[in-house]
Parts: structure tokens; C-alpha cells; sequence
């Protein structure tokens, strides 16, 4: 993926109806933030704590904090959802954007 060194990674997701949107979400050397988008856009912050802030701000959660009753108020299960994975951060974009389908 990223070839930049970064401290800590983290994935987010935020739900649009049955559209789920994954960001990255790094903690690099200096202390600063730096969000990877569903869009394929980089976002750069003084620090992680900024990070984080806009990513709340704009209706992301983080992965790791969800359980499943979390997950299941945005309408998907826990079991249903992956961070995205592929070689390059160019190959990752296609898949920062989900479909989660209709509702059984």
C-alpha cells in the first residue's frame, strides 16, 4: 500500500444508506495526521488528534472502537466488513467504496 512510514494506522467507515465509505487514517514521524479518502484524495493535519477530529466530523467511526450492536445501528454486521486491501493505494480506491446490497 503506502510506502511512507507511518507510526499507527487506522481504518474508519462511514455509512450512507447501504453505501459504506472506508478512510485511512495514519499517525506519520513528525506527529502529524493524514487521511487516505474513499475518493483517493490525501488529507493532511498537524496532528492525529486533527485527523481523527475531521474524520468525526464528517460521520466516520473508527473500526476498531465498533462492536456489533454499533455496527448493526448503521446497518451492516461486524462479520460483513473488511478493510480494504490491495498493492497500492491506486488499486485501494476501487474498493473504499461499498455496496453493502438490500436489506434481507
Amino acid at each position: 500500500m503506502n510506502s511512507d512510514p507511518s507510526l499507527h494506522q487506522s481504518w474508519w467507515l462511514a455509512t450512507l444508506g447501504r453505501t459504506l465509505h472506508w478512510a485511512r487514517m495514519s499517525e506519520r514521524e513528525g506527529g502529524t495526521g493524514e487521511v487516505f479518502d474513499h475518493n483517493g484524495n490525501v488529507h493532511t493535519y498537524d496532528s492525529e488528534d486533527t485527523a481523527r477530529a475531521m474524520l468525526m466530523d464528517a460521520g466516520f467511526v473508527e473500526l476498531d472502537g465498533m462492536d456489533e450492536e454499533d455496527a448493526l445501528e448503521r446497518g451492516f454486521s461486524l462479520d460483513e466488513v473488511a478493510p480494504p486491501r490491495a498493492d497500492s493505494d491506486e488499486e485501494l480506491v476501487a474498493q473504499m467504496t461499498v455496496n453493502l446490497g438490500r436489506r434481507a
